[in-house]
């Protein structure tokens, strides 16, 4: 792609830009006017990225010079990966700018709701872009504080200005950690051009590994991409921003959270340079994401579940880099962005679809023998099917571990169908749908692998004991809260299960200590409450 070619991609985060151009009180003194300059920016910027991707799939990545020094300064960096994460980012945006048009219609602060948001959506799609990690951070920061303005929008709401303050801490030790990290990487590598460093990176690779300064840089940005996906044990600001109007509980669940992933998968070809840094992230990453399945069982309001859904899945997509899944790590992203998007943007009528489809219990909860008997079956098809496609526990871990969990959710349909007295055809047809899942599962794997060769590495084999161990906890754990969550519905009148229902819905008071801590270190001023700008 021609240079002039490579800097127009640019075109699409600089008019949203443009349409947040005018000041908050005229852009609320004409919230018609800043609706249509915010949609068409929207629309303008998804047409670039579908280009952009049409570009990419046809003639390869697009790489501008950078305008600076050493690799630091203006560029455009646009592979499989980016053009993949600037489609997604802008639909979804277009999707949120087009719904927040009559959500907030009335509201006297839609104008100055919608500059923000076309900021902070200008700001994503500016770091999935960047050709340079110095540029990719300015954007990080602007990202962070575009959201801290949408968390603020009610800003007389002190568990909205806690969230954001809980938010604003984690946000600075994350960007101290990736600029800690950049430090490291110049130093090691002459230049943070993303091109350059990753061929050297590649090169290193290939040798021997990578040096102790790219082991170090690779824990910050391990540590940087955990803060900022709300992994344990600073996720506590991400349950509590359903303070904030409902569109930017769709951008952040479904754009702004995954940048995280996306430093790790940007960054991937210089992460595999350090085992030590995977494992940590392999370690966290599961962790958060059993911890955050438990909890999101115990939850009746909608959006607070969804939160917790949101802190899992980023769990479980740091979970398959850390097991070097990359390319699975992406459609995993791609996947969940569109599903919690339309989650949050059609919350308000799950009563409606509740009773639209509800039907009467079949009979109880299956016996827990025939539950681990349907438990270990889905296993089985899981690695057969595995195995067919290439992928088994020592070459894809990553892969494996994540395809057993989502058979599990077919575990109850097949409990079912071994009944008292099992149908031959029923068990067919429940063993068919697992076979065809899996199928479908891997395959998509396979496909998300070959189209990101080349801008992400390969998937990795176990690198050792402790993966395998990872891997084996990390099903053992979920088949564990598959076999509880049938054990505790059926004995939830005890008092024990009730006990522990009352904590687990708490989050185990992890969130409540963080609260404390917060407010001991940064008190709520007095006379807040009755100032919108307080806190901000």
């Amino acid at each position: 792609m021609s240079t002039l070619l490579s800097w127009l991609i640019l075109a699409g985060p600089l008019a949203l830009v443009a349409a947040a151009f005018p000041s908050a009180a005229r852009a609320d003194a004409d919230p018609a006017g800043m609706a249509r300059r915010a949609f068409a920016a929207a629309l303008a910027a998804l047409g670039v990225a579908l280009a952009t991707a049409l570009w990419v799939a046809s003639r390869g990545p697009a790489t501008s010079p950078t305008l600076g020094v050493a690799g630091i300064g203006l560029g455009v960096h646009v592979d499989a990966l980016a053009a993949a994460m600037f489609t997604l980012v802008a639909f979804i945006g277009v999707v949120v700018i087009r719904y927040s048009r009559n959500y907030l219609d009335g509201d006297p602060g839609q104008g100055r709701f919608l500059k923000w948001l076309s900021l902070t959506l200008a700001a994503v799609l500016l770091l999935i872009v960047s050709g340079n990690l110095a540029q990719f951070i300015a954007a990080w920061i602007a990202t962070s504080l575009g959201l801290g303005k949408l968390l603020l929008f009610y800003g007389d709401r002190p568990a909205a200005q806690l969230a954001a303050k809980k938010k604003f801490i984690a946000s600075r030790i994350g960007d101290a950690c990736l600029i800690g990290a950049a430090a490291l990487l110049f130093a090691s590598f002459g230049t943070l051009e993303f091109k350059a460093m990753f061929a050297q990176a590649k090169a290193l690779a290939a040798i021997d590994g990578g040096t102790g300064a790219i082991t170090l840089a690779s824990l910050l940005i391990v540590a940087a991409a955990l803060l900022k996906s709300a992994q344990l044990p600073l996720h506590g600001w991400l349950i509590e921003v359903m303070e904030t109007p409902t569109p930017v509980s769709a951008l952040l669940h479904a754009g702004i959270i995954n940048a995280g992933g996306y430093l790790v998968l940007r960054l991937a070809d210089v992460l595999v340079l350090s085992t030590g840094a995977l494992e940590v992230l392999a370690i966290v990453g599961g962790a958060t994401a059993l911890f955050a399945s438990v909890v999101m069982l115990t939850q009746t309001s909608v959006k607070v579940s969804l939160a917790w859904s949101t802190v899992a899945q980023m769990g479980f997509m740091l979970l398959q880099c850390g097991l070097g899944a990359f390319s699975a790590a992406l459609l995993h992203i791609l996947a969940h962005s569109l599903y919690k998007a339309h989650a949050f943007l059609s919350s308000g009528s799950v009563i409606d679809l509740a009773r639209a489809s509800w039907t009467p219990s079949p009979g109880g909860q299956p016996h827990p023998a025939r539950l681990a008997l349907a438990l270990a079956g889905v296993l089985a098809v899981t690695l057969a099917v595995g195995a067919a496609f290439g992928a088994t526990p020592l070459s894809k871990p990553g892969a494996v571990a994540l395809g057993a969990i989502l058979l599990m959710g077919l575990t109850h349909l097949i409990a079912n169908a071994i009944d008292e007295r099992p149908n031959s055809y029923v068990l067919g047809k429940a063993a068919a749908l697992a076979g065809l899942v899996a199928a479908a599962y891997f395959a998509l794997q396979a496909a998300a692998e070959w189209m990101m060769a080349g801008s992400l590495p390969a998937t990795l084999p176990a690198r050792g004991p402790l993966d395998l161990a990872i891997t084996l906890l990390v099903v053992l754990s979920f088949g564990a809260v598959t076999l509880f969550q049938s054990v505790m519905a059926r004995d939830a009148a005890q008092p024990r299960w009730q006990a522990l229902y009352v904590h687990l819905s708490q989050g185990l008071y992890l969130n409540t200590y963080a609260n404390r801590l917060v407010l001991k270190l940064w008190p709520r001023r007095a006379g807040a409450d009755a100032n919108p700008s307080a806190g901000a």
